[in-house]
């Protein structure tokens, strides 16, 4: 059976020593989360995920969710009890604002605590997660009086949150969209139409579900521009803001799906339901995404999450499984053969799978900490460029983290050989589930996509031109540290590769736009090895001035895995470069019917 134990020293390695995270004291939130107490939050919050969170990750692999004859859903044995428990510690409202009954911790801190309960069971931490989307939307564009409505019952959990975008025939193009609302007074609408693949749509765990709807208006102007968004709860509140009668939405059916069993992914239908306009009309889309980015960041944190119980696991199978003698010798001559650990085969595996999950924690963190500023800063030249950051990281950690995250379980699974293909030992799960994270809140070409085709242009490049900066700024710092040039040398390399491959985009996408499309993904890539890079730079220095004071092995165990990533994983910006300046002919010559 599977194990997990929360990262938590390495966290705050990151946070603490990496990232300075006492020199954002002076923003809201982050005083009430000193270093001591930040030290004690992801401890109780380690202690939840493996102790609580994680002996049920099988079971809903196993038993998953059940739909009744009157459409209500069952969740897994053990789930609604976890969630009581998640809910009554203030997890789900970690971060939320405390006007409304939340915490208003740093969003850093949320985002450090979800890895560890993603990494325990996924499928179970997506009901929290879609709501605390459901919440930022309602923030964000949300009335005074829907904010006191909705807000304080969804932070406390007591109601669940979704977002409703997929229909049959509209995934992606959302300006295909066909659910209609009619106006029918008062505010209020008659929502009809057909939501799929709707994740925590129907289940068992809370009051009430606050559906955020996306529909048209009848008369709307056509395409993206006459979409609205509409709050849809399954049961109208009475007058004293009580759930009251069923709402017209109900759970057709449940998708029968690859993995994330645990979670119910709905068929919902929405047959004349009473719905509330969020935001302005017509601008739906504009509202729904500031869900739908932080549902970005939050399907990134899957990825990492997978990828790290993944390797977990078959390391501490490396180290028990017997199999061959090392090529150097026998290494444990009182046994019968060598843990598999030995073989340098299985060492590539391992050593990958834990060069991508330290820096991909720190990169979560460094962009979690530019999401804290760009919301909570007094300095508008502050909230300007760490937004810039955000939003040009956002594609990077969904599409990147994701893509190695299934990568990396699939290394995982193989570590174990024949094992690794039974269901007991849990590894077949990390594949299934993670293989999701790449696929939806927008398939990962769609994030290449975004990032070459709006993100680096936004504001004239300005985004891009600081990070390029910033990391070439470090590069010059270390030019001359010969302690650090293992680091910087290989990074700035990388960078050289990114700058170059951004120059030829520029010269070549515009006057041919395929040659974009057929560049995005491996441009995606490149930029993801330069900021997972960048982020092995900054611990490796924080790492090399521990070392003579750390006794334990951790600095010296740094700069070994940062000194295997640079060397084995950070080349690999080359290959990229020449594949995207390759150009978009041999891709795109064949006619369609060739194939």
């Amino acid at each position: 059976m599977p194990t997990y134990k929360a990262p938590v020293s390495d966290t705050l390695f990151v946070l603490k020593d990496v990232l300075g995270y006492e020199r954002y004291a002076n923003l809201p939130g982050f005083s009430d989360a000193s270093p001591d107490v930040l030290e004690a939050i992801l401890e109780e919050g380690a202690k939840l995920a493996e102790n609580v969170m994680q002996p049920l990750n099988r079971v809903g692999d196993v038993e998953g969710c059940t739909r009744r004859d009157d459409g209500s859903v069952t969740t897994p044995k053990g789930f609604a009890e976890a969630y009581r428990q998640y809910c009554e510690g203030g997890w789900l409202g970690l971060s939320a604002p405390a006007e409304f009954g939340g915490q208003g911790l740093p969003y850093a801190v949320h985002s450090a605590v979800s890895e560890f309960m993603i990494s325990a069971n996924m499928a179970l931490m997506m009901y929290p997660g879609l709501t605390q989307g459901a919440i930022a939307a309602l923030v964000a564009h949300g009335s005074d009086a829907q904010k006191q409505t909705w807000l304080p019952k969804m932070i406390d959990g007591t109601w669940s949150g979704t977002m409703n975008l997929t229909e049959p025939h509209c995934g992606t193009d959302l300006g295909l969209l066909r659910t209609r609302a009619v106006p029918a007074g008062d505010g209020k609408y008659r929502i009809s139409g057909q939501k799929i693949f709707i994740s925590a749509g129907e289940h068992d765990m809370a009051e009430n579900i606050v559906h955020l709807v996306l529909a048209r208006i009848e008369g709307a102007p056509a395409g993206t521009k006459g979409i609205s968004l509409f709050i849809v709860p399954k049961f109208i509140l009475d007058g004293d803001g009580k759930p009251g009668k069923r709402n017209g939405v109900a759970c057709g059916s449940i998708e029968e799906k690859m993995g994330i069993h645990g979670n119910a992914t709905c068929v919902l239908n929405y047959d004349d339901a009473e719905g509330y306009l969020l935001g302005q009309e017509n601008g739906g889309l504009k509202a729904m995404f500031v869900m739908m980015n932080e549902a970005r960041l939050g399907v990134g944190l899957q990825g990492l999450s997978l990828s790290e119980v993944a390797y977990q696991n078959a390391a501490a199978y490396a180290r028990e499984r017997i199999q061959g003698r090392a090529l150097s010798g026998p290494k444990a001559p009182d046994k019968p053969a060598d843990p598999i650990i030995v073989h340098p085969d299985i060492r590539r595996s391992l050593m990958t799978m834990r060069a991508f999950n330290e820096a991909g924690r720190a990169l979560v963190l460094w962009t979690a900490l530019k999401s804290d500023v760009a919301h909570r800063s007094g300095d508008g030249k502050d909230r300007q460029a760490a937004d810039d950051l955000l939003g040009l990281m956002t594609p990077i950690i969904k599409g990147v983290l994701t893509d190695r995250g299934f990568d990396h379980a699939v290394m995982a699974q193989q570590v174990f050989g024949g094992h690794g293909y039974i269901e007991e030992h849990g590894m077949s799960q990390f594949v299934r589930d993670a293989r999701i994270a790449m696929i939806y809140e927008g398939a990962n070409g769609i994030q290449a996509l975004d990032l070459v085709g709006r993100k680096l242009a936004m504001n004239g490049g300005r985004a891009v031109q600081a990070f390029f900066k910033e990391v070439g700024d470090f590069c010059e710092e270390h030019r001359a540290d010969d302690e650090m040039a293992p680091f910087t040398k290989a990074l700035k390399k990388g960078l050289n590769d990114l700058q170059a491959a951004t120059l030829w985009l520029m010269q070549n996408a515009m006057q041919k736009p395929d040659n974009a499309g057929a560049a995005s993904t491996d441009y995606l890539h490149l930029f993801g090895l330069v900021a997972l890079g960048y982020m092995w730079g900054l611990m490796a220095n924080v790492a090399r001035a521990k070392l003579a004071d750390d006794d334990s092995g951790f600095s010296r165990n740094k700069l070994t895995t940062a000194r295997f990533y640079m060397e084995r994983l950070m080349p690999e910006t080359g290959l990229r470069l020449a594949r995207l300046s390759a150009g978009a002919d041999s891709m795109m010559e064949l006619e369609a019917e060739a194939f």
